[in-house]
């Protein structure tokens, strides 16, 4: 008796078990999530920008959003909003082939330059033929001389105390952005002060003699710009004329090799 009843228990239990692991490996049909319950994570996942932080401390509620309430990237609220001509390549070359507006009357005297000496047709009567360059070291003034009694006239900057001079000559050789090689007597003159100027230096907006020379003969001396343009209507240098770059530039272009050049 005792053994029929194990042997009826160990079939219960044998089916019972056959039973439990037929139902756990059985394919369960898939869950269904309530589109109330699923729709709103899922839209936030769809909104969410990619790369930003999903820590609230990032992210800052603007103070007069587009929509109330919008939170927004940290960063994004101080990105620079980008204008017409950052967006528009055809904009922004306009911008940048723009030229520069003349200086005003205000600004010339802020930088310590009065406004007599910017370029101005004036009347002539001296006895020097068109197409001669007179400069007039006393007033700061160069003039090219014209037809029917005119001259454009150019202020300058003339040799200081000690390193002015005059007499007549040529303009031997013109150079744009040229290159400088001060004189050794210069560099010793200036090292005595505590400066100390380089053997040579390469043209450039940097460069003392600016964007254009006119070399005066086979002397030192020539007519050429500045990377000081505060300087011109004084008597500031070694000897040479210098000119704004702006006015040394047009000038250049009036004159040839073989112009006449007096210096009063």
């Amino acid at each position: 008796m005792k053994t029929a009843l194990l042997l009826l228990t160990s079939c219960l239990t044998i089916v019972s078990f056959g039973a439990d692991a037929s139902e756990r490996y059985a394919t369960r049909p898939p869950v269904v999530m309530s589109p109330d319950l699923s729709a709103p994570w899922v839209m936030q996942l769809r909104q969410r920008p990619v790369g930003t932080s999903a820590n609230m401390r990032d992210r800052v509620v603007l103070s007069d959003p587009p929509v109330r309430g919008t939170i927004i990237n940290r960063r994004e609220a101080r990105r620079p909003v980008r204008t017409q001509e950052a967006t528009n390549p055809a904009a922004r070359e306009v911008s940048f082939r723009r030229p520069a507006e003349p200086a005003t009357e205000a600004q010339q005297k802020k930088r310590g330059m009065d406004p007599k000496f910017l370029p101005q047709t004036v009347a002539y009567d001296g006895p020097q033929a068109a197409g001669t360059i007179v400069i007039d070291t006393s007033q700061r003034f160069l003039f090219l001389v014209e037809a029917d009694g005119q001259a454009r006239r150019y202020g300058v900057g003339v040799g200081k105390e000690g390193f002015g001079w005059n007499g007549t000559n040529n303009i031997s050789r013109k150079a744009e952005w040229p290159d400088w090689r001060p004189p050794a007597s210069m560099i010793e003159r200036e090292k005595e002060k505590g400066h100390y100027l380089p053997v040579h230096m390469e043209g450039g907006p940097a460069n003392p003699l600016g964007a254009r020379a006119l070399y005066l003969g086979d002397t030192l001396y020539r007519i050429h710009g500045t990377n000081a343009p505060w300087t011109i209507g004084h008597a500031v240098s070694s000897g040479c004329i210098r000119m704004r770059n702006e006015d040394v530039t047009d000038l250049y272009e009036r004159v040839n090799v073989g112009t006449k050049v007096v210096v009063m």
